[in-house]
């Protein structure tokens, strides 16, 4: 089996290319693979299988788990051929990941299996666009972002309040006034089941600037990463509702009541600008946001390419995921 190993701003992946859904990705090899011991290493997989493919993709694939399968994803007429098969370090299946996506086009324009700059990757939060700059750089449609409400996450035994943001996948995005290094992430932050009953991604986020936010991510089922391009987006939004005075309740600053959709980010940026510099430990990205929706900006690079050792491949692939992943 052919491998490639990428990163966004220091966020790496393995890559498998799998066109017909024949080879399958369960969690067990997945977590494998992500293995930085005794694999590859990787915050997660991304598994390239073509869209026509994946009705034929067998169980705990494309089709399967929690979001929608490839098919349902790309929706009618949307044009995606490639589906991104995406799993955490641990092995569970995850809607959507923006540093994915866009190390995922790279992979895909490198191997000419996409025609022209700009192309429509199916995923199971939807199609996303992604264009291939001329700079270098890689840029992602993240789709809509929705800030829900006010919420809150336990680090260390210390609770802090933040905003609760979707982007496809659910986050919790804390702005704080500590230095963003005082914080240990080496731990799962505690968040309330009733609000993220699938469990969620943190972001400890402090202001640096007008329009620039510095950021520390622990990601559901990778732990704590260099960098997240869906919680760079959560991040920006929450800075851009706490500037405007909202906290996702309508109101300025209490912190209590109901929802409040991505206008209220759209207000803010009308009047301070819609592009955002988020700096994380792996690197700086740039979050646009602009009409309830989001592009995510940034590096995305090809490390290496091989092949897997057949007898590895083989212990793997039937082995348990208990256990192998180490951060």
């Amino acid at each position: 089996m052919r491998f490639a190993k990428g990163h966004g701003t220091e966020n790496d992946f393995v890559i498998l290319l799998d066109p017909y859904g024949s080879q399958g990705l369960t969690a067990g090899l997945a977590a494998r693979l992500c293995d930085r011991r005794a694999g590859i290493g990787g915050d997660g997989v991304l598994r390239a299988v073509r869209t026509a493919a994946c009705g034929r993709c067998g169980p705990g694939d494309a089709v399967s788990g929690h979001g929608s399968g490839a098919n349902e994803a790309a929706g009618p007429g949307v044009g995606a051929e490639w589906f991104m098969d995406y799993r955490n370090a641990d092995g569970s299946l995850a809607e959507m990941c923006g540093n994915g996506i866009r190390v995922f086009a790279r992979y895909l324009a490198r191997h000419g299996l996409v025609t022209g700059p700009e192309f429509t990757v199916a995923t199971r939060s939807g199609p996303r666009r992604v264009r291939l700059d001329a700079g270098g750089d890689v840029t992602a449609d993240m789709g809509a972002v929705a800030v829900l409400g006010p919420g809150s996450a336990v680090v260390a035994d210390q609770v802090y309040p933040g905003l609760r943001v979707s982007v496809g996948n659910p986050h919790l995005a804390c702005v704080v006034q500590d230095s963003l290094a005082a914080f240990d992430l080496s731990r799962p932050p505690g968040l309330d089941p009733g609000q993220f009953p699938e469990g969620g991604n943190v972001e400890l986020v402090r202001v640096t600037g007008a329009r620039s936010v510095a950021m520390r991510v622990h990601e559901r089922g990778s732990g704590e990463t260099r960098s997240c391009g869906t919680g760079a987006v959560a991040a920006a939004a929450a800075a851009a509702a706490t500037a405007n005075g909202r906290r996702g309740d309508g109101h300025a600053g209490n912190g209590h009541g109901g929802n409040v959709q991505a206008e209220n980010v759209q207000a803010e940026n009308e009047q301070t600008g819609n592009t955002w510099e988020v700096t994380v430990p792996g690197g700086t990205l740039g979050v646009t946001l602009d009409a309830g929706r989001a592009w995510l900006t940034g590096p995305a690079v090809i490390v290496a390419e091989g092949e897997l050792d057949p007898s590895w491949l083989a212990t793997a692939a039937h082995g348990s995921a208990e256990g192998v992943h180490r951060l």
